[in-house]
């Protein structure tokens, strides 16, 4: 890795560099001690030799080498060996001036494991992390006391507008839209307060998407371009189609504001029969239907990429912070995986979804 080695010892977050056939180069003092190994037992060694990801790390850095760009994974399951196994956030990028390789397939990489506690963990099973969670406990005892008052203004705001000329409702018109946005911010926030499972159900994914995308097109992607790419011999899937639904509208709306109205956006649906999830007490769950929704836009800004999942983190000026959030904590209730793959002109949000079980199909 290019740079000062005192540099790459004081990094506070475990990291590894491989090279170009996906070796381990270096590990780090925090890896040393998150991991329990040495750099020189894991040195020459393929990742996935001693470090058993629940996604495909060999794709991701594959794809990472192939755009030049990063790619993102919230809430990966790591499993060291034989051992425990621990939740992590994991972001992949390139090195290419570590070797000055002309062949991308080549250049090193470097893989960042973002360590998550026990508590944040159970955080997110329920529903949210501590802050989204305290968060959440003040919307829920407030949520009348906000919103009463604030269906009273608009109200009143309405009525005042119908006594006055045309010239004079911009005030009450505004009065009215910014009304309607808090109310909208709360019932944002507090669905995630909602701790029931999902009600899942054999569904065809591609249904959801078209619904979706028709919803967006006479909405907040009107006049933009929204192509698709489907797999038409895909399988249902095991999930819950309403709050499935919410997950593509947010991503889609995402993709709309991040190309502020100018760019294209595509969803794209294929099969990918080798992804598994490793769940903890060492149950795997297959993870084969993948929805990937891309866009033209300028990419996630670099100081937010980390945590782009995080509530309240937004790259958007008077964005909220909480339609990734919420994407999250669906796909989490799910057993599902997001992860994120950005660079300037290309945004690709990638989802791995379960199918529906064989004793679970609808009979005719």
């Amino acid at each position: 890795m290019r740079g000062d080695a005192h540099l790459w010892a004081a990094l506070p977050v475990p990291a590894l560099e491989l090279d170009g056939a996906g070796n381990v180069l270096r590990l780090n003092g925090a890896g040393e001690a998150f991991l329990n190994l040495s750099e020189r037992s894991l040195r020459g060694a393929p990742v996935q030799a001693r470090l058993a990801f629940s996604g495909d790390v060999e794709g991701a850095i594959a794809r990472v080498r192939r755009s030049g760009g990063s790619y993102f994974v919230d809430g990966a399951q790591l499993r060291l060996g034989d051992g425990p196994t621990r939740e992590v956030n994991v972001q992949i990028a390139c090195l290419p001036d570590a070797t000055g390789a002309q062949d991308r397939a080549q250049e090193h990489v470097l893989v960042l494991l973002q360590p998550r506690s026990g508590a944040e963990h159970l955080g997110w099973v329920q529903g949210a992390t501590v802050a989204a969670r305290q968060a959440i406990g003040m919307a829920e005892m407030l949520a009348h006391e906000i919103k009463n008052p604030l269906a009273g203004i608009t109200g009143a705001a309405q009525l005042l507008a119908m006594s006055l000329p045309p010239e004079d409702r911009e005030m009450t018109d505004l009065i009215v839209a910014e009304s309607r946005r808090v109310v909208a911010l709360l019932d944002q926030v507090e669905q995630f307060g909602d701790l029931r499972p999902p009600a899942c159900q054999p569904v065809n994914i591609h249904d959801i998407l078209d619904r979706a995308r028709a919803t967006a097109q006479v909405g907040f992607a009107q006049g933009m371009t929204i192509s698709v790419a489907y797999d038409p011999s895909l399988p249902d899937v095991w999930v819950d189609g309403d709050q499935m639904q919410q997950v593509f509208l947010n991503l889609l709306k995402n993709a709309a504001e991040a190309c502020r109205g100018t760019g294209q956006i595509t969803l794209r649906t294929f099969y990918e029969g080798g992804l598994r999830l490793r769940r903890p007490g060492g149950a795997q769950a297959s993870l084969p239907l993948q929805v990937e929704v891309s866009d033209t836009g300028p990419g996630l800004p670099p100081d937010i990429a980390e945590h782009v999942f995080d509530p309240f983190v937004s790259g958007r000026e008077n964005g909220t912070g909480l339609g990734l959030a919420l994407v999250s904590k669906i796909l989490g209730d799910h057993g599902a995986l997001i992860s994120v793959d950005s660079q300037p002109g290309r945004t690709v949000f990638r989802i791995s979804l379960p199918v529906t079980p064989p004793d679970n199909h609808e009979k005719d």
